[in-house]
């Protein structure tokens, strides 16, 4: 059984002790659509959720992109991450889909989208996050975050072994963002040199080990 210790204090945030040893060669991650669970006050039909999960699933793996790419013009990363529009025609070629890609092994998932590593994740909700969190909330609950609307679970995992290597859990809040890119872009940024691909972090660490 695998136990997810904190690394550096950091609650919620696991690395592996093997990270370095099975990531030495990685190049090119892909991002797939996070998989989601959708509790709204409103009931929906069957269909319905699974439509509107279906969006925030793909809205955290388009927000994921962007962040990523705005550190890649900065060449803040020593991977590189596969365009979203390509990974996801190419799950589509293999009729891989958003209801079926839980079937998959990251192994599996890997060799088809010949990427040596993939970030997936979980998310449950009570709002749409897409649409925004709501606009009415007290100052008392912004300050004290109690307003909650969720968990969001990222994950890096590698590709040829199909271990996980790296994994950051945390609530989703009115303080976490006021949609998901918003939550991904405050999030990220609060693991800035705790994100393992980090070419800062990186470099720290090999003065550390040396």
């Amino acid at each position: 059984m695998l136990i997810l210790s904190p690394i550096n204090g950091q609650k919620g945030l696991y690395e592996s002790n093997r990270f370095d040893e099975l990531s030495s060669d990685h190049q090119v991650l892909a991002i797939i659509p996070f998989f989601t669970s959708l509790e709204l006050e409103e009931p929906n039909s069957k269909q319905e959720a699974i439509r509107l999960e279906e969006a925030e699933g793909y809205a955290v793996q388009d927000a994921l992109e962007t962040y990523f790419g705005r550190g890649k013009k900065k060449k803040k990363f020593s991977v590189e991450f596969q365009n979203t529009k390509n990974t996801n025609a190419i799950l589509a070629q293999h009729k891989i889909t958003y209801t079926n890609i839980d079937t998959y092994t990251i192994k599996e998932l890997s060799r088809i989208l010949e990427v040596d590593g993939i970030i997936s994740g979980n998310l449950d909700l009570n709002i749409q996050l897409s649409k925004g969190i709501p606009a009415e909330f007290s100052i008392l609950d912004y300050f004290l975050g109690d307003a909650n609307y969720g968990r969001i679970g990222i994950k890096i995992s590698d590709g040829q072994t199909g271990k996980l290597l790296w994994k950051y859990e945390n609530e989703i809040t009115k303080k976490s963002g006021k949609n998901t890119n918003d939550l991904i872009d405050k999030m990220m940024k609060k693991m800035t040199r705790k994100f393992p691909y980090d070419k800062e972090r990186q470099k720290s660490k090999k003065r550390k080990d040396s």
